[in-house]
């Protein structure tokens, strides 16, 4: 689960510095603001990385992600761009968890494979 995650918050860096630059052209919102904001959620997104194995990673993955949409309020697109990483989290989440009990349930196959390998040879 944690390199799909990952893989999608990486993915989120580029789209909120990407953001900043849209929101540059804004005549409401000043390169201070901008920059304040996006880079908050840019280094929220690569320190998120690292603590997706943590307690409360994944739920700061999804308060992300709600962050994201609700930007939309100064952007536009990002209502989209919100609602399609939204899902890429969803989908990173879910289906990773499905990958690491099948790990988990080859790994134990596996180790009792060998374990009666062993007691029989």
């Amino acid at each position: 689960m944690r390199t799909l995650c990952a893989s999608t918050l990486i993915g989120e860096f580029f789209v909120i510095g990407f953001a900043g630059l849209v929101a540059m052209k804004s005549d409401d919102l000043s390169a201070g603001t901008v920059w304040t904001v996006c880079g908050i959620g840019m280094v929220l997104s690569v320190l998120l990385c690292g603590m997706l194995s943590r307690p409360g990673g994944i739920q700061l993955g999804w308060a992300l992600q709600v962050a994201l949409f609700v930007s939309g309020v100064f952007v536009p697109m990002m209502f989209i761009l919100g609602l399609i990483f939204g899902a890429l989290w969803w989908a990173s989440v879910h289906y990773g968890r499905k990958i690491d009990e099948a790990k988990a349930r080859w790994a134990a196959a596996q180790e009792n494979a060998e374990a009666e390998a062993a007691a029989a040879g």
